[in-house]
């Protein structure tokens, strides 16, 4: 088959053009375009048929054989071979559109579903083929043609001739040239409704005119136009957030269940939501306790947490008096409040093991299990094993173990052929991350079904003895914490305790670890949430002997020269400035009736009223470590005036105004809320102002330019590695390049009106919520509405009157009114998305929420040893049945045109 193609592109001197074309078996193969002027560049190929007679190719820019620009990856262009002869393709050079969300799978197969048709084409002399990208079209409207000429339906809709969508949003009709009565034609695209509404809606612009070249030869001239646009609004949608463990059924198992899943998309769709989103749902299994409940904590990106399978699903326990055993055990497990993570998790491994003696050689021997395994080995095998030592050295810390501290590649043949002892110890790890795949797998399919959007959620970071850090270590920086400077939630930062990226090593192989990870997510989700995605331009480092966060740094950051810091006005003093800075009225003023016993027990007096820290206590972890051995190992069983005398020792150990840079001994950084302590109170004035001027600059202006480069590096590729919806957390200390790099690439950004972005500002304005972004009130990391409300009297009048506009008191607790009436506002926002947590749903209703809002909580950040057993109290069957809340809920969504 032989294809001309035609870019009209300019360029500038020394750079040329390649046209890459999607060969059958998923390679690509270029091909060099030439061009007398650098503008008009053509290629002509030969190329045999494909599968479907379909051609994906796109066009890139290279200069001295590197790339250095290329079409948007979700735009490629697609050739449809409808006869034979040759292919004169004009094109057009696609970069990413403002609107690209629109062409993101939460859209195209989702919320936007429509079936694919083949072009037709069969019969014609001479066929022209117009192509032309028309992404705002809805589910139930299709693309048509009408035009000059009785061939063209002579401008009458009823006549106007029916297209195909080739690719999502790409829509191409056939013209037979021959039957025209002139060689150049007059047209345009019209939208039309599936359904039995003759409304009709005409793109915008003038007419668009086509002149066909005259040919003797056997030609086929393919047109990519101009996109369509046609006058309809930007669509809002709502939808709810939840984690799959809070869902409750009547016939689930203590916790919610994949199969849960399905029932919350079936209640999503009832009251006329959109999205469903819910928290990480990879493995988290360390300890096998509840400390293992943390869902950011993962031990592989991939694996699925085995507590979410839905034994539902699976065969019947062929024991009836063990099956009798795990009814009664489930039933009594669905009745409690909360969920009991230790107790479910066991039984549900109880019961797999059962089921996987009873039925796992026949699940193994499948076909469809086989296409799986081929599949996922390259992340399933490592995971396995890591699972048996795990348990076989009875802690996760591979350190620790006394072989296999890190993987093997050479141990994958003999973990893979059944008929080893290392096969049978890890085949149930193979069968139980199958039949999880499966329903979640189902899940998705069955929401794209349902014309809703699942939405998942990437952490942040890994666990630091998870598999991922066992199987490639050389991905991650084992010697630092990561973690987040002082917010609101806590006054001495949060250390998550997760190892930080290596992304020298990441970038060395193009973010090949990161693609997986995105590309095993797109496998069940059509949109996800970025947490905490200003990791992507600097992540809070903190040292690995650190407990909080105040001796974090960024990193990659630009630390300070000594020249640097002494052109701001301060005198350099290298042991004063870096240092804990320990004098008498310190110790009294902190430690008071204790002073002396601190003296005495934790320093060493160096000069006059100055002290420091005696070797054995001179870091936090030092500290940490004295004070849990003088509990027996059990830092729980701590009392309230040890742990005071803690956390204050920590204190004075992180009393120091600079840092010095964790790779760049020779660089410093200000320690971050330094002004609060005595090292920034015994400076004279005019050192403060010298340092705070430092400070600002250095954490507001210094490094914006720097860390917008270093999202530029990493976020592009992750963005483009999937067709997922992508929206991110940009809470927190948020640079002025953060909003740079999410515009560039779309991404939608986080809006909660109670933590507003612009400055000076209590309470955020709604109406000045970007379009690309979500909108929401509260979310597992914070207070619900109502125990927002009822935290601070002072706060929620203020918000009653200058944001709610009402004179009066506000009322305590929280009516069903008010919620109401503060989530239309947020519904009526110009956000895109509007998510709220089910709790602040079922606040609008004071007869089916909780009675006690406390007991709504999931998470406490500040917190690092929180459990997250908040589970919804009604069952997931009664809340579908609840039609006047469900109806209330559907004419808040339809009045506000979400």
């Amino acid at each position: 088959m032989k294809i001309k193609f035609c870019l009209r592109y300019e360029t500038y001197m020394g750079e040329e053009l390649c046209v890459s074309v999607c060969q059958s078996d998923g390679s690509i193969r270029q091909y060099r375009m030439h061009s007398s002027n650098n503008e008009e560049w053509t290629a002509i190929i030969d190329t045999p048929a494909t599968e479907g007679n379909m051609l994906r190719y796109y066009y890139s820019v290279y200069r001295q054989q590197t790339e250095i620009r290329t079409e948007w990856k979700y735009m490629r262009h697609t050739l449809q071979m409808t006869g034979q002869g040759t292919y004169v393709c004009y094109d057009r050079w696609n970069d990413m559109p403002d609107d690209a969300y629109l062409y993101t799978a939460a859209f195209t197969d989702c919320i936007n579903r429509r079936e694919r048709k083949t072009l037709q084409a069969d019969n014609m002399q001479q066929p022209v083929v117009l192509k032309v990208y028309a992404p705002q079209l809805r589910n139930n409207e299709s693309l048509f043609l009408t035009g000059e000429g009785e061939n063209l339906g002579a401008w009458r809709s009823e006549l106007a001739m029916p297209m195909c969508e080739l690719a999502p949003n790409e829509w191409a009709v056939a013209i037979d040239a021959a039957k025209l009565a002139s060689r150049s034609i007059e047209f345009k695209f019209i939208v039309k409704r599936n359904d039995n509404d003759p409304s009709i809606i005409w793109e915008e612009g003038a007419n668009r005119t086509i002149d066909i070249p005259e040919t003797t030869e056997n030609a086929i001239f393919v047109y990519e136009l101009n996109r369509a646009f046609f006058l309809i609004d930007n669509r809002k949608f709502a939808g709810t957030a939840v984690p799959i463990f809070s869902l409750r059924s009547k016939g689930s198992f203590g916790v919610g269940d994949f199969g849960d899943l399905k029932l919350m998309i079936d209640w999503v769709k009832k009251t006329s939501q959109s999205i469903l989103q819910i928290l990480p749902i990879n493995d988290t299994t360390l300890t096998r306790t509840w400390v293992d409940s943390y869902p950011y904590n993962s031990v592989s990106i991939f694996a699925l947490h085995p507590m979410y399978c839905d034994l539902r699903q699976l065969p019947q326990i062929a024991d009836e008096k063990k099956a009798a055993e795990f009814e009664a055990l489930r039933q009594e497990l669905n009745a409690l409040p909360q969920i009991d993570y230790e107790r479910v998790n066991k039984a549900k491994e109880e019961y797999m093991h059962l089921l996987f003696a009873q039925e796992g050689k026949a699940t193994l021997a499948s076909a469809d299990y086989k296409t799986w395994f081929a599949d996922e080995e390259q992340w399933l095998v490592p995971y396995a094993q890591y699972c048996v030592l795990r348990d076989k050295h009875g802690t996760p810390d591979y350190t620790k173990w006394p072989d296999h501290n890190v993987w093997d590649e050479n141990d994958r043949k003999t973990l893979t052929n059944q008929r080893t002892k290392a096969y049978k110890e890890v085949a149930y790890y193979y069968y139980v991350q199958y039949v999880l795949a499966s329903q979640m797998k189902g899940a998705h399919q069955y929401a794209q079904q349902s014309n809703v959007v699942l939405k998942g959620d990437i952490p942040i970071g890994v666990n630091r003895y998870g598999c991922d850090a066992w199987m490639e270590p050389r991905y991650f920086n084992l010697n630092g914490q990561a973690g987040a400077p002082p917010d609101s939630f806590s006054v001495n930062g949060q250390n998550w305790g997760f190892p930080t990226y290596n992304w020298e090593e990441m970038l060395a192989d193009d973010c090949a670890w990161w693609i997986r990870r995105f590309s095993n997510m797109a496998k069940y989700f059509d949109a996800y949430r970025i947490d905490h995605v200003l990791g992507f331009f600097r992540i809070w480092e903190i040292p690995i002997h650190s407990v909080h966060g105040l001796l974090g740094q960024f990193q990659p950051a630009l630390g300070m020269t000594v020249d640097e810091i002494e052109q701001y006005g301060l005198h350099w003093n290298e042991e004063l400035m870096t240092r804990p800075f320990i004098t008498d009225w310190v110790i009294d003023r902190w430690f008071g009736e204790r002073a002396a016993y601190v003296r005495k027990t934790f320093l060493n007096n160096t000069a006059n009223d100055c002290y420091e820290l005696k070797p054995e206590f001179d870091t936090q972890r030092k500290v940490e470590a004295y004070f849990t051995a003088i509990c027996n190992g059990d830092a729980s069983k701590i009392s309230d005036e040890d742990a005071a005398l803690r956390d204050t020792l920590y204190a004075l150990i992180s009393n120091v105004l600079f840092l010095r840079d964790h790779r760049e001994p020779n660089k410093f950084h200000p320690r971050i809320s330094s002004q609060f302590d005595p090292c920034f109170e015994m400076l004279w004035d005019n050192d403060k102002h010298a340092y705070n001027t430092l400070y600002n600059d250095y954490f507001y202006r210094r490094n914006n330019h720097f860390w917008y480069h270093e999202a530029m590096k990493k976020l592009p590729r992750l963005v483009n590695a999937t067709r997922m919806l992508v929206c991110a957390e940009d809470l927190g200390m948020v640079p002025d390049c953060v909003p740079w790099v999410m515009d560039e690439l779309k991404i939608l950004s986080l809006e909660i009106q109670n933590m507003p972005k612009e400055v000076n500002l209590r309470f955020g304005n709604l109406h000045h919520n970007p379009y690309r972004s979500v909108c929401t009130i509260s979310s597992h990391d914070t207070a619900t509405m109502r125990m927002w409300w009822d935290e601070d009297y002072e706060q929620s009048q203020d918000y009653y009157r200058t944001v709610l506009f009402r004179g009066d008191d506000a009322p305590h607790p929280m009516p069903g009114w008010l919620a109401r009436d503060i989530i239309f506002r947020h519904l009526a926002s110009p956000s895109m998305l509007c998510i709220l947590t089910l709790q602040d749903w079922l606040a609008t209703d004071e007869a089916l929420r909780l009675p006690e809002a406390g007991a709504e909580r999931i998470n406490i950040p500040a917190n690092p040893r929180h459990y997250w057993r908040y589970r919804m109290h009604i069952n997931l069957e009664d809340l579908i049945a609840s039609d006047a809340f469900n109806y209330s809920l559907e004419g808040l969504i339809k009045e506000t045109s979400r």
